[in-house]
């Protein structure tokens, strides 16, 4: 069974960190771009980081960019995001997915989802 498990999520207040994972399971995730999107109720899912299947390249929502750093570990089959100077508009539901292909932030083009984790940001 092909799967992705995020973990990490929790509650923190303004200025903190979190460091989420995306695990894999039944699959190797050497050769997928990992994406990770934030969905806020009401809203639709929109991108916030992803890395490329050799970790050479990442991208970055401008809204995140100097605070949040994309990771992976192929050894580990495992992609972090590290969440430093969190805010509370960064609050929502992190998921992770995955693709056999280039990053995007194009939701639909992800083949595999994780359940999320929840970030709640407030003092």
């Amino acid at each position: 069974q092909l799967q992705l498990v995020e973990s990490g999520g929790g509650l923190v207040q303004p200025g903190g960190s979190l460091r989420l994972s995306c695990a894999a399971s039944g699959f190797t995730l050497n050769y997928t771009a990992i994406g990770w999107f934030r969905q806020v109720s009401g809203k639709e899912r929109e991108g916030v980081s992803c890395i490329s299947s050799s970790g050479g390249g990442t991208w970055y929502a401008d809204a995140v960019k100097g605070r949040f750093t994309i990771s992976r570990d192929n050894a580990k089959n495992t992609v972090y995001l590290q969440m430093n100077s969190l805010k509370p508009e960064d609050t929502g539901i992190y998921y992770c997915g995955a693709r056999w292909g280039r990053c995007t932030v194009v939701v639909g083009l992800y083949g595999y989802w994780g359940q999320g984790t929840q970030v709640t940001v407030s003092s």
